[in-house]
């Protein structure tokens, strides 16, 4: 596992679970977490990635990576619908270091482009087959879902900002605080 950044650098980071700003509408990491974890394989992926959005005049903005088993517990136990919440019995992606939550942002001002809804929206307009959007939406979906799979990640359907990495169930479930992670990486 590899603190994004390291391998990434100039990848922006808001990550919402460190916030209210979620679905959940309560802090679900510690406050103040400012790290995100990936496998090195997907971390090398979002680097060449983010070369390529830095050379149009983009960058990426990451929501949420490498999630302790612990919360996807806490989060099946508020919305209990596998269309968005990974079943704590088989963990997920995001508990493997695999998976991430992202957005392109412009570069020129960081705003993010629009994807006709924001993150963590629960509704069939985060669907990538969703049609009912203004078209720039739905042109600036298709760009990002084309880079992310020539790399190597895979969309999930019901939401246009998750990606995982092929292959994540050969990796086990994590429920690693980030502050052992944030220790380990140091020594």
């Amino acid at each position: 596992m590899v603190e994004l950044r390291t391998v990434v650098p100039g990848v922006v980071y808001d990550l919402r679970y460190a916030t209210q700003n979620n679905f959940m509408n309560r802090r679900m990491y510690p406050k103040n977490t400012n790290i995100s974890f990936l496998r090195l394989p997907a971390a090398l992926a979002l680097q060449k990635i983010l070369y390529e959005l830095n050379a149009k005049g983009y960058g990426m903005k990451i929501f949420d990576a490498y999630r302790p088993y612990s919360v996807t517990v806490s989060f099946w136990e508020l919305v209990r619908d596998p269309r968005y919440v990974a079943e704590p019995t088989k963990g997920s992606g995001h508990n493997r270091g695999l998976a991430l939550d992202c957005t392109i942002i412009r570069l020129s001002d960081g705003k993010e482009l629009d994807m006709g809804t924001g993150f963590d929206n629960f509704t069939d307009s985060a669907h990538h087959d969703f049609t009912q959007l203004p078209q720039q939406a739905i042109d600036n979906r298709k760009m990002f879902r084309a880079l992310m799979e020539k790399y190597g990640f895979k969309a999930f359907e019901t939401e246009w900002w998750h990606y995982s990495w092929p292959n994540n169930r050969e990796y086990e479930v994590l429920d690693i605080p980030f502050e052992v992670l944030k220790r380990v990486r140091k020594q």
